[in-house]
Protein backbone atom coordinates (compact mmCIF):
# COMPACT_ATOMS: atom_id res chain seq x y z
CA UNK A 1 0.00 0.00 0.00
CA UNK A 2 1.24 3.48 -0.85
CA UNK A 3 1.06 5.41 2.42
CA UNK A 4 0.86 8.80 0.70
CA UNK A 5 -2.12 7.89 -1.49
CA UNK A 6 -4.49 5.93 0.72
CA UNK A 7 -6.87 8.88 1.08
CA UNK A 8 -7.65 9.17 -2.65
CA UNK A 9 -11.28 8.84 -3.79
CA UNK A 10 -10.36 5.69 -5.69
CA UNK A 11 -8.67 4.01 -2.73
CA UNK A 12 -9.44 0.39 -2.07
CA UNK A 13 -6.61 -0.48 0.24
CA UNK A 14 -5.71 -3.33 2.51
CA UNK A 15 -3.56 -2.45 5.49
CA UNK A 16 -0.57 -4.78 5.42
CA UNK A 17 0.30 -5.36 9.07
CA UNK A 18 1.14 -9.07 8.99
CA UNK A 19 -2.02 -10.19 10.77
CA UNK A 20 -4.29 -13.01 9.66
CA UNK A 21 -7.47 -12.63 11.70
CA UNK A 22 -10.94 -11.51 10.71
CA UNK A 23 -11.03 -9.14 7.73
CA UNK A 24 -12.71 -5.87 8.81
CA UNK A 25 -13.97 -3.27 6.34
CA UNK A 26 -13.21 0.43 6.70
CA UNK A 27 -16.49 2.18 5.88
CA UNK A 28 -17.16 5.84 5.15
CA UNK A 29 -20.10 6.79 7.42
CA UNK A 30 -21.33 9.61 5.17
CA UNK A 31 -21.84 7.33 2.16
CA UNK A 32 -21.69 3.78 3.47
CA UNK A 33 -18.96 3.08 0.91
CA UNK A 34 -16.22 0.60 1.66
CA UNK A 35 -12.87 2.38 1.63
CA UNK A 36 -10.69 -0.64 2.30
CA UNK A 37 -10.03 -3.33 4.84
CA UNK A 38 -7.62 -4.60 7.45
CA UNK A 39 -7.02 -7.95 9.10
CA UNK A 40 -7.50 -8.17 12.86
CA UNK A 41 -4.78 -9.72 15.00
CA UNK A 42 -5.45 -13.26 16.12
CA UNK A 43 -4.94 -13.93 19.83
CA UNK A 44 -1.72 -15.83 19.18
CA UNK A 45 -0.45 -12.98 17.00
CA UNK A 46 -1.36 -10.51 19.73
CA UNK A 47 0.50 -12.57 22.33
CA UNK A 48 3.65 -12.44 20.19
CA UNK A 49 3.17 -8.72 19.60
CA UNK A 50 2.91 -8.10 23.34
CA UNK A 51 6.08 -10.08 23.93
CA UNK A 52 8.12 -8.21 21.31
CA UNK A 53 6.78 -4.78 22.30
CA UNK A 54 7.63 -5.46 25.92
CA UNK A 55 11.14 -6.57 24.96
CA UNK A 56 11.66 -3.30 23.07
CA UNK A 57 10.76 -1.25 26.16
CA UNK A 58 14.00 -1.73 28.09
CA UNK A 59 16.19 -0.33 25.35
CA UNK A 60 13.85 2.63 24.88
CA UNK A 61 13.77 3.37 28.61
CA UNK A 62 17.56 3.42 28.66
CA UNK A 63 17.69 5.98 25.85
CA UNK A 64 18.77 9.42 27.05
CA UNK A 65 16.02 11.97 27.52
CA UNK A 66 17.17 14.17 24.65
CA UNK A 67 16.95 11.31 22.15
CA UNK A 68 13.39 10.53 23.27
CA UNK A 69 12.47 14.21 23.00
CA UNK A 70 13.99 14.41 19.51
CA UNK A 71 11.80 11.55 18.25
CA UNK A 72 8.64 13.16 19.62
CA UNK A 73 9.54 16.57 18.19
CA UNK A 74 10.16 14.96 14.80
CA UNK A 75 6.79 13.23 15.09
CA UNK A 76 5.12 16.60 15.77
CA UNK A 77 6.71 17.99 12.60
CA UNK A 78 5.49 14.98 10.61
CA UNK A 79 1.94 15.57 11.86
CA UNK A 80 2.17 19.08 10.37
CA UNK A 81 3.70 17.81 7.14
CA UNK A 82 0.95 15.21 6.70
CA UNK A 83 -1.98 17.47 7.62
CA UNK A 84 -3.89 16.88 4.38
CA UNK A 85 -3.55 13.12 4.65
CA UNK A 86 -4.60 13.01 8.30
CA UNK A 87 -7.48 15.46 8.02
CA UNK A 88 -8.87 13.82 4.90
CA UNK A 89 -8.88 10.44 6.61
CA UNK A 90 -10.47 11.92 9.74
CA UNK A 91 -13.30 13.18 7.54
CA UNK A 92 -13.74 10.04 5.50
CA UNK A 93 -13.24 7.38 8.17
CA UNK A 94 -14.82 9.19 11.16
CA UNK A 95 -17.23 11.73 9.63
CA UNK A 96 -15.36 14.75 10.98
CA UNK A 97 -15.94 18.15 9.43
CA UNK A 98 -12.86 20.04 8.22
CA UNK A 99 -12.70 22.46 11.16
CA UNK A 100 -12.95 19.66 13.73
CA UNK A 101 -10.20 17.67 11.98
CA UNK A 102 -7.96 20.73 11.85
CA UNK A 103 -8.50 21.52 15.53
CA UNK A 104 -7.87 17.93 16.54
CA UNK A 105 -4.64 17.77 14.55
CA UNK A 106 -3.35 21.07 15.96
CA UNK A 107 -4.16 19.92 19.49
CA UNK A 108 -2.08 16.80 18.83
CA UNK A 109 0.83 18.83 17.48
CA UNK A 110 0.76 21.07 20.56
CA UNK A 111 0.53 18.03 22.80
CA UNK A 112 3.47 16.39 21.06
CA UNK A 113 5.73 19.35 21.69
CA UNK A 114 4.61 19.43 25.33
CA UNK A 115 5.34 15.70 25.70
CA UNK A 116 8.77 16.17 24.14
CA UNK A 117 9.63 18.28 27.18
CA UNK A 118 8.47 15.68 29.71
CA UNK A 119 11.63 13.52 29.73
CA UNK A 120 13.77 16.42 30.90
CA UNK A 121 11.58 17.13 33.93
CA UNK A 122 12.91 16.25 37.39
CA UNK A 123 12.03 12.59 37.94
CA UNK A 124 12.50 12.28 41.68
CA UNK A 125 12.76 13.84 45.13
CA UNK A 126 15.06 13.52 48.11
CA UNK A 127 13.37 12.99 51.48
CA UNK A 128 14.91 13.41 54.93
CA UNK A 129 15.68 10.38 57.08
CA UNK A 130 15.55 9.86 60.85
CA UNK A 131 18.43 7.40 60.50
CA UNK A 132 21.83 9.14 60.53
CA UNK A 133 23.81 8.76 57.32
CA UNK A 134 20.87 7.64 55.14
CA UNK A 135 19.63 9.38 52.00
CA UNK A 136 16.10 8.69 50.78
CA UNK A 137 15.61 9.05 47.03
CA UNK A 138 12.15 8.63 45.51
CA UNK A 139 12.27 8.37 41.73
CA UNK A 140 9.78 7.82 38.93
CA UNK A 141 10.39 4.78 36.73
CA UNK A 142 8.54 3.62 33.60
CA UNK A 143 5.64 1.22 34.07
CA UNK A 144 6.75 -1.02 31.21
CA UNK A 145 4.21 -1.81 28.48
CA UNK A 146 1.14 0.44 28.21
CA UNK A 147 -1.94 -0.68 26.28
CA UNK A 148 -3.89 2.25 24.81
CA UNK A 149 -7.50 1.50 23.84
CA UNK A 150 -8.96 4.52 22.06
CA UNK A 151 -12.39 5.48 20.62
CA UNK A 152 -13.47 6.66 17.16
CA UNK A 153 -14.82 10.17 17.87
CA UNK A 154 -11.47 11.98 18.36
CA UNK A 155 -9.27 9.09 17.23
CA UNK A 156 -5.99 10.96 16.82
CA UNK A 157 -6.20 13.05 19.98
CA UNK A 158 -7.56 10.37 22.28
CA UNK A 159 -4.88 7.93 21.18
CA UNK A 160 -1.97 10.36 21.31
CA UNK A 161 -2.84 11.90 24.67
CA UNK A 162 -1.83 8.53 26.17
CA UNK A 163 0.66 7.27 23.57
CA UNK A 164 2.95 10.30 23.62
CA UNK A 165 3.39 10.78 27.40
CA UNK A 166 3.76 7.01 27.82
CA UNK A 167 6.59 7.00 25.28
CA UNK A 168 8.13 10.16 26.73
CA UNK A 169 8.39 8.52 30.15
CA UNK A 170 10.17 5.46 28.73
CA UNK A 171 7.32 2.99 28.26
CA UNK A 172 6.55 0.96 25.17
CA UNK A 173 3.00 1.11 23.79
CA UNK A 174 0.47 -1.05 21.99
CA UNK A 175 -2.42 0.88 20.41
CA UNK A 176 -5.81 -0.84 20.03
CA UNK A 177 -8.00 1.71 18.21
CA UNK A 178 -11.72 1.32 17.64
CA UNK A 179 -12.54 -0.62 14.47
CA UNK A 180 -14.25 2.52 13.13
CA UNK A 181 -10.99 4.51 13.31
CA UNK A 182 -8.14 2.07 12.79
CA UNK A 183 -6.47 4.25 10.13
CA UNK A 184 -6.56 7.62 11.92
CA UNK A 185 -6.38 6.30 15.47
CA UNK A 186 -3.75 3.64 14.88
CA UNK A 187 -2.08 3.02 11.56
CA UNK A 188 -1.12 6.65 10.80
CA UNK A 189 0.26 7.11 14.30
CA UNK A 190 2.45 4.02 14.22
CA UNK A 191 3.67 4.79 10.70
CA UNK A 192 4.59 8.41 11.51
CA UNK A 193 6.33 7.41 14.75
CA UNK A 194 8.39 4.96 12.71
CA UNK A 195 9.28 7.72 10.26
CA UNK A 196 10.18 9.95 13.21
CA UNK A 197 12.88 7.51 14.28
CA UNK A 198 11.17 5.58 17.06
CA UNK A 199 13.05 2.27 17.41
CA UNK A 200 11.42 -0.80 15.92
CA UNK A 201 8.78 -2.39 18.13
CA UNK A 202 8.48 0.39 20.74
CA UNK A 203 4.99 1.44 19.56
CA UNK A 204 2.92 -1.18 17.78
CA UNK A 205 -0.63 -1.59 16.50
CA UNK A 206 -3.09 -4.32 17.55
CA UNK A 207 -6.04 -4.01 15.15
CA UNK A 208 -9.31 -5.72 15.95
CA UNK A 209 -12.49 -5.64 17.97
CA UNK A 210 -13.60 -6.54 21.48
CA UNK A 211 -11.68 -9.84 21.63
CA UNK A 212 -8.36 -8.12 20.91
CA UNK A 213 -9.06 -5.40 23.47
CA UNK A 214 -10.06 -7.94 26.10
CA UNK A 215 -6.88 -9.95 25.62
CA UNK A 216 -4.78 -6.78 25.88
CA UNK A 217 -6.47 -5.93 29.19
CA UNK A 218 -6.10 -9.43 30.62
CA UNK A 219 -2.54 -10.13 29.48
CA UNK A 220 -0.12 -10.30 32.44
CA UNK A 221 2.73 -8.69 30.46
CA UNK A 222 0.74 -5.49 29.86
CA UNK A 223 1.53 -3.22 32.81
CA UNK A 224 -1.07 -0.47 32.31
CA UNK A 225 -4.27 0.12 30.36
CA UNK A 226 -5.25 3.63 29.26
CA UNK A 227 -8.87 3.34 28.11
CA UNK A 228 -11.20 5.95 26.68
CA UNK A 229 -14.72 4.79 25.94
CA UNK A 230 -18.06 3.85 27.44
CA UNK A 231 -18.68 3.55 31.15
CA UNK A 232 -19.99 0.00 30.76
CA UNK A 233 -16.79 -1.16 29.07
CA UNK A 234 -14.70 0.84 31.53
CA UNK A 235 -16.32 -0.89 34.49
CA UNK A 236 -15.37 -4.30 33.10
CA UNK A 237 -11.82 -3.17 32.36
CA UNK A 238 -11.49 -1.68 35.84
CA UNK A 239 -12.60 -4.93 37.46
CA UNK A 240 -10.05 -6.96 35.51
CA UNK A 241 -7.19 -4.54 36.14
CA UNK A 242 -8.08 -4.26 39.82
CA UNK A 243 -7.95 -8.01 40.21
CA UNK A 244 -4.53 -8.09 38.56
CA UNK A 245 -3.18 -5.05 40.50
CA UNK A 246 -2.65 -3.45 37.10
CA UNK A 247 -2.61 0.33 36.74
CA UNK A 248 -5.54 1.64 34.73
CA UNK A 249 -6.62 5.09 33.56
CA UNK A 250 -10.31 5.24 32.66
CA UNK A 251 -11.83 8.21 30.84
CA UNK A 252 -15.46 7.27 30.36
CA UNK A 253 -18.84 8.70 29.45
CA UNK A 254 -20.57 11.89 30.47
CA UNK A 255 -24.01 13.46 30.65
CA UNK A 256 -22.86 17.00 31.14
CA UNK A 257 -24.90 19.81 32.64
CA UNK A 258 -25.10 23.20 30.92
CA UNK A 259 -26.56 25.54 33.56
CA UNK A 260 -27.99 28.88 32.41
CA UNK A 261 -28.72 31.35 35.23
CA UNK A 262 -31.26 34.13 35.01
CA UNK A 263 -28.52 36.78 34.64
CA UNK A 264 -26.74 34.99 31.79
CA UNK A 265 -25.96 36.66 28.48
CA UNK A 266 -28.38 34.73 26.25
CA UNK A 267 -26.46 35.40 23.04
CA UNK A 268 -23.22 34.12 24.56
CA UNK A 269 -24.91 31.23 26.36
CA UNK A 270 -26.68 30.03 23.20
CA UNK A 271 -23.41 30.22 21.25
CA UNK A 272 -21.60 28.13 23.86
CA UNK A 273 -24.55 25.73 23.94
CA UNK A 274 -24.68 25.24 20.17
CA UNK A 275 -20.96 24.46 20.08
CA UNK A 276 -21.12 22.20 23.13
CA UNK A 277 -24.14 20.24 21.89
CA UNK A 278 -23.71 20.06 18.12
CA UNK A 279 -19.94 19.96 17.48
CA UNK A 280 -19.02 16.68 15.75
CA UNK A 281 -22.70 15.76 15.73
CA UNK A 282 -22.66 15.70 19.55
CA UNK A 283 -20.45 12.58 19.48
CA UNK A 284 -18.22 13.79 22.31
CA UNK A 285 -18.04 12.59 25.91
CA UNK A 286 -17.99 16.25 27.02
CA UNK A 287 -21.08 17.15 24.99
CA UNK A 288 -23.46 19.63 26.62
CA UNK A 289 -26.11 16.98 27.14
CA UNK A 290 -28.56 18.51 29.63
CA UNK A 291 -29.50 22.19 29.37
CA UNK A 292 -30.65 23.29 32.81
CA UNK A 293 -32.13 26.75 32.31
CA UNK A 294 -33.68 29.25 34.71
CA UNK A 295 -37.41 29.51 34.02
CA UNK A 296 -37.20 33.30 33.68
CA UNK A 297 -34.96 33.10 30.58
CA UNK A 298 -35.93 29.68 29.20
CA UNK A 299 -38.09 30.97 26.32
CA UNK A 300 -35.46 33.46 25.16
CA UNK A 301 -32.72 30.85 25.47
CA UNK A 302 -34.62 28.18 23.49
CA UNK A 303 -35.43 30.70 20.76
CA UNK A 304 -31.79 31.80 20.47
CA UNK A 305 -30.52 28.22 20.45
CA UNK A 306 -33.00 27.18 17.76
CA UNK A 307 -31.91 30.08 15.55
CA UNK A 308 -28.34 28.82 15.79
CA UNK A 309 -29.38 25.19 15.22
CA UNK A 310 -31.42 26.06 12.13
CA UNK A 311 -28.44 27.92 10.62
CA UNK A 312 -26.19 24.84 10.73
CA UNK A 313 -25.54 22.97 7.49
CA UNK A 314 -25.69 19.16 7.60
CA UNK A 315 -24.04 16.91 5.01
CA UNK A 316 -21.03 14.97 3.77
CA UNK A 317 -17.88 16.82 4.95
CA UNK A 318 -15.83 15.20 2.18
CA UNK A 319 -18.04 16.80 -0.49
CA UNK A 320 -19.10 20.19 0.86
CA UNK A 321 -18.48 22.65 3.70
CA UNK A 322 -20.85 21.69 6.53
CA UNK A 323 -21.21 22.17 10.28
CA UNK A 324 -22.46 18.65 11.05
CA UNK A 325 -21.38 15.45 9.34
CA UNK A 326 -22.72 11.90 9.63
CA UNK A 327 -23.37 9.82 12.70
CA UNK A 328 -20.67 7.15 12.90
CA UNK A 329 -22.94 4.19 12.08
CA UNK A 330 -26.58 3.16 11.71
CA UNK A 331 -26.78 1.57 15.15
CA UNK A 332 -25.79 4.81 16.84
CA UNK A 333 -28.15 6.88 14.67
CA UNK A 334 -31.01 4.53 15.54
CA UNK A 335 -30.22 4.92 19.23
CA UNK A 336 -30.26 8.74 19.10
CA UNK A 337 -33.61 8.81 17.32
CA UNK A 338 -35.02 6.30 19.81
CA UNK A 339 -34.02 8.58 22.72
CA UNK A 340 -35.82 11.48 21.02
CA UNK A 341 -38.94 9.50 20.14
CA UNK A 342 -39.28 7.78 23.51
CA UNK A 343 -39.00 11.13 25.30
CA UNK A 344 -41.57 12.73 22.99
CA UNK A 345 -43.91 9.85 23.84
CA UNK A 346 -43.45 10.81 27.51
CA UNK A 347 -44.37 14.46 26.86
CA UNK A 348 -41.24 16.19 25.58
CA UNK A 349 -41.52 18.56 22.61
CA UNK A 350 -39.18 18.91 19.64
CA UNK A 351 -38.85 22.65 18.95
CA UNK A 352 -36.44 22.33 16.03
CA UNK A 353 -34.64 19.49 14.29
CA UNK A 354 -35.56 15.98 15.26
CA UNK A 355 -35.14 14.90 11.64
CA UNK A 356 -32.97 12.14 10.24
CA UNK A 357 -31.87 11.56 6.66
CA UNK A 358 -29.85 8.36 6.45
CA UNK A 359 -26.63 8.85 8.38
CA UNK A 360 -27.42 12.49 9.15
CA UNK A 361 -29.38 13.81 12.14
CA UNK A 362 -30.24 17.50 12.22
CA UNK A 363 -29.41 19.57 15.32
CA UNK A 364 -32.31 19.23 17.70
CA UNK A 365 -33.65 21.31 20.59
CA UNK A 366 -36.24 19.81 22.93
CA UNK A 367 -38.36 21.39 25.69
CA UNK A 368 -40.83 20.17 28.32
CA UNK A 369 -38.17 17.65 29.32
CA UNK A 370 -38.33 16.05 32.75
CA UNK A 371 -35.60 14.19 34.67
CA UNK A 372 -37.30 10.81 34.20
CA UNK A 373 -37.03 10.95 30.40
CA UNK A 374 -34.31 8.98 28.58
CA UNK A 375 -33.13 12.12 26.77
CA UNK A 376 -32.22 13.56 30.20
CA UNK A 377 -31.04 10.38 31.93
CA UNK A 378 -28.83 8.83 29.26
CA UNK A 379 -25.67 9.96 27.52
CA UNK A 380 -26.97 11.05 24.10
CA UNK A 381 -23.83 11.11 21.93
CA UNK A 382 -25.82 12.90 19.25
CA UNK A 383 -26.78 16.47 18.22
CA UNK A 384 -29.59 16.98 20.72
CA UNK A 385 -30.07 19.75 23.31
CA UNK A 386 -32.79 18.81 25.84
CA UNK A 387 -33.92 21.74 28.01
CA UNK A 388 -35.23 21.42 31.57
CA UNK A 389 -36.09 24.46 33.70
CA UNK A 390 -35.42 25.40 37.34
CA UNK A 391 -36.51 28.13 39.74
CA UNK A 392 -33.70 28.24 42.37
CA UNK A 393 -29.95 27.70 42.50
CA UNK A 394 -30.37 24.68 44.76
CA UNK A 395 -32.75 23.14 42.24
CA UNK A 396 -30.25 23.75 39.42
CA UNK A 397 -27.47 22.06 41.39
CA UNK A 398 -29.71 19.09 42.23
CA UNK A 399 -30.61 18.67 38.54
CA UNK A 400 -26.96 18.96 37.49
CA UNK A 401 -25.96 16.27 39.99
CA UNK A 402 -28.88 13.99 39.11
CA UNK A 403 -26.67 11.65 37.07
CA UNK A 404 -24.17 8.87 37.73
CA UNK A 405 -21.68 10.76 35.55
CA UNK A 406 -19.30 13.52 36.58
CA UNK A 407 -17.16 14.55 33.62
CA UNK A 408 -17.77 18.20 32.66
CA UNK A 409 -20.24 21.03 33.28
CA UNK A 410 -20.85 24.66 32.39
CA UNK A 411 -22.34 27.57 34.33
CA UNK A 412 -23.53 30.66 32.44
CA UNK A 413 -24.07 33.81 34.47
CA UNK A 414 -22.98 37.40 35.13
CA UNK A 415 -22.50 37.22 38.92
CA UNK A 416 -19.10 35.53 39.27
CA UNK A 417 -19.43 34.83 42.98
CA UNK A 418 -22.75 33.09 42.42
CA UNK A 419 -21.46 31.18 39.39
CA UNK A 420 -18.38 30.00 41.33
CA UNK A 421 -20.52 28.84 44.26
CA UNK A 422 -22.67 26.78 41.92
CA UNK A 423 -19.65 25.43 40.04
CA UNK A 424 -18.05 24.28 43.30
CA UNK A 425 -21.15 22.25 44.16
CA UNK A 426 -21.48 20.45 40.81
CA UNK A 427 -19.99 16.96 40.92
CA UNK A 428 -17.81 17.10 37.84
CA UNK A 429 -14.09 16.89 37.20
CA UNK A 430 -14.16 20.00 34.98
CA UNK A 431 -16.51 22.99 35.25
CA UNK A 432 -16.32 25.98 32.89
CA UNK A 433 -17.92 29.33 33.74
CA UNK A 434 -19.24 31.27 30.72
CA UNK A 435 -17.83 28.69 28.34
CA UNK A 436 -19.03 25.39 26.92
CA UNK A 437 -18.32 21.88 28.17
CA UNK A 438 -16.14 20.62 25.30
CA UNK A 439 -12.85 21.98 26.58
CA UNK A 440 -9.40 20.44 26.44
CA UNK A 441 -6.00 22.05 26.97
CA UNK A 442 -2.97 19.79 26.68
CA UNK A 443 -1.21 21.35 29.67
CA UNK A 444 -4.17 21.02 32.08
CA UNK A 445 -5.03 17.72 33.85
CA UNK A 446 -8.15 16.27 32.20
CA UNK A 447 -10.55 13.76 33.74
CA UNK A 448 -13.84 13.11 35.48
CA UNK A 449 -15.47 11.97 38.70
CA UNK A 450 -18.06 9.32 39.58
CA UNK A 451 -18.90 7.02 36.65
CA UNK A 452 -16.95 9.22 34.24
CA UNK A 453 -13.62 7.75 35.30
CA UNK A 454 -11.34 6.54 38.05
CA UNK A 455 -9.68 9.93 38.68
CA UNK A 456 -6.99 9.18 36.12
CA UNK A 457 -5.69 12.36 34.58
CA UNK A 458 -4.14 13.18 31.20
CA UNK A 459 -2.33 16.43 30.49
CA UNK A 460 0.58 18.55 31.69
CA UNK A 461 2.33 17.49 34.88
CA UNK A 462 -0.34 14.86 35.56
CA UNK A 463 1.29 12.77 32.81
CA UNK A 464 4.43 12.42 34.94
CA UNK A 465 2.47 10.53 37.58
CA UNK A 466 0.06 8.73 35.28
CA UNK A 467 2.66 6.96 33.16
CA UNK A 468 5.28 6.13 35.80
CA UNK A 469 5.45 4.49 39.21
CA UNK A 470 7.48 5.55 42.20
CA UNK A 471 10.49 3.72 43.55
CA UNK A 472 12.15 4.45 46.92
CA UNK A 473 15.91 3.99 47.01
CA UNK A 474 17.67 4.54 50.34
CA UNK A 475 21.46 4.95 50.40
CA UNK A 476 24.12 4.54 53.10
CA UNK A 477 27.90 4.59 52.73
CA UNK A 478 28.21 1.56 55.01
CA UNK A 479 25.90 -1.17 56.21
CA UNK A 480 23.99 -0.32 59.37
CA UNK A 481 24.61 -2.60 62.38
CA UNK A 482 21.28 -3.79 63.84
CA UNK A 483 20.69 -5.42 67.27
CA UNK A 484 20.81 -8.91 65.70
Amino acid sequence: MNFSEIYNDSCNFSLDMMFSGELIDVTEPATGNRLGSFAAATLSELDRLIETTREAQEGWANTDFDSRAKVIRHFAALLEDNATLINTWNGRECGSIEGKSQWELQACIDQAYMCAALPMNPYGDIYPSNIPGRENHCIRVPLGLVGVISPWNFPLLLSLRAVLPALAMGNSVIIKPDINSTVVGGYLIVELLKQAGLPEGVCTLAPGGVTVGQRLVEHPQVDMIAFTGSTAAGQQIGQVCGGMFKKVALELGGNNAFVVLDDANIDGASSCAAWGSFLHQGQICMQSGRHIVHEAVADAYVEALCVRANNLAVGNPNKEPVHLGPIINERQADRIMRLIEDSVAMGARVVCGGKREGAFIYPTVMTQVTPDMPIFKEEIFGPVAPVVTFASDNEAIALANDTPYGLAASVQGADMSRAKRIASRIDAGMVHINDQTVNNEYQVPFGGMKSSGNSGRFGGPANLEEFTERKWISIRDEALIYPF
